[in-house]
């Protein structure tokens, strides 16, 4: 049981990478958003 117990440490760094991970699928969704926008002004 003990084992599997993760430290603080190792806690707080999977948040950071799903924080990244997060935050790099919000980008895109922003610029394919922008990308609809840009093509519907040029319509």
């Amino acid at each position: 049981m003990r084992k599997d117990f993760k430290t603080l440490k190792d806690l707080i760094e999977e948040n950071k990478r799903d924080l990244l991970k997060d935050k790099k699928a919000m980008e895109k969704i922003e610029k394919r958003i922008e990308e609809r926008h840009a093509v519907k002004r040029l319509a």
